[in-house]
């Protein structure tokens, strides 16, 4: 039995969930699968996978072999493209997590050409508001925004964007349009419910600050819900550039308060720590870094 051979056999295994969907990635027949599975948990001595009506899923020991085999599958990978060089085309899968909102308006318009110039490559999204586990997941990398405290993370910052108060012309035709921070608290506010939103804010201007707290009849943990909530002009939001850039420009939704600033909002790449970046995982972050700020990350 070839170990990396198995190992990659019982990686796919774990992440299509069946025998017969690994056989399809590798291109041989199910049986083939089925044995070096049942050879390699021979040589281990223990039990990887449960197998039930439900298909298969990792035992504690299987869900560790996984990680740690995927790892030095992609050490392996690593190992042959810098043999053979810069000019080898990038293969394999990556597994990518994001916002959902900001990967549909940043990053999904631009995937058709990275795949194109990567055409042995293959993309899994995993696409949650809320931050998931990168290790129980399998992630490669995560896209990011806010505060990042995590110590078992490693997080390379991209750039940053305003945080700007944004409505349609129509709501603040309806409810006035504020001319102080303060003023804020008489308007009905469409409220992110998730880190980086909320309803407490403080505005500054040179060294005067001013604390706020927004109130409204509307509050979600989706960024797409608070988006289309604003456009509706159900009242105003509280949140990044990259949110409604295209309507800006458009004029469908106008930003007030502009002599006003609030903190601004950091993207970043996240991987696990103690695990090199791919190098799928730092073309994919140079892509993103190159298309959404005009830069290439080094």
């Amino acid at each position: 039995m070839h170990l990396l051979s198995a190992m990659e056999a019982f990686v796919y295994v774990v992440e299509t969930g069946s025998f017969s969907a690994a056989a399809r990635r590798l291109r041989v027949g199910q049986p083939a699968v089925s044995k070096t599975i049942a050879q390699l948990e021979a040589e281990l001595g223990v039990h990887l996978l449960l197998r039930s009506t439900h298909g298969l899923t990792p035992t504690e020991s299987g869900q560790n072999f996984y990680e740690h085999a995927r790892r030095t599958l992609e050490a392996a990978e690593e190992a042959v493209l810098a043999a053979q060089g810069p000019r080898v085309a990038l293969s394999g899968r990556l597994r990518v997590s994001g916002p959902v909102t900001f990967v549909r308006l940043h990053v999904m318009p631009h995937v058709p050409d990275f795949l194109a110039a990567h055409p042995a490559l293959d993309i899994d999204l995993f696409l949650e508001d809320r931050n998931i586990d990168l290790i129980e997941t399998g992630v490669d990398v995560a896209l990011r925004m806010g505060v990042q405290t995590d110590s078992a993370l490693t997080a390379r910052r991209l750039g940053h964007n305003p945080r700007l108060v944004m409505g349609t012309p129509d709501y603040f035709a309806r409810a006035g349009e504020p001319q102080s921070p303060q003023e804020l608290e008489r308007h009905q506010a469409v409220i992110y419910d998730l880190r980086g939103g909320g309803s407490n804010w403080t505005f500054r201007q040179g060294t005067q600050e001013v604390p706020v707290s927004v109130r409204g009849r509307l509050r979600s943990t989706g960024m797409e819900a608070v988006r289309e909530a604003v456009l509706s002009g159900i009242g105003l939001g509280i949140m990044s550039e990259w949110m409604f850039r295209r309507e800006l420009a458009s004029g469908q939704i106008v930003s007030v308060l502009q002599e006003w600033s609030l903190p601004p909002i950091d993207l970043w790449a996240v991987s696990p720590s103690g695990r090199a970046a791919s190098a799928k995982t730092r073309a994919f972050v140079a892509f993103v870094e190159e298309r959404v700020f005009g830069t290439k990350a080094l």
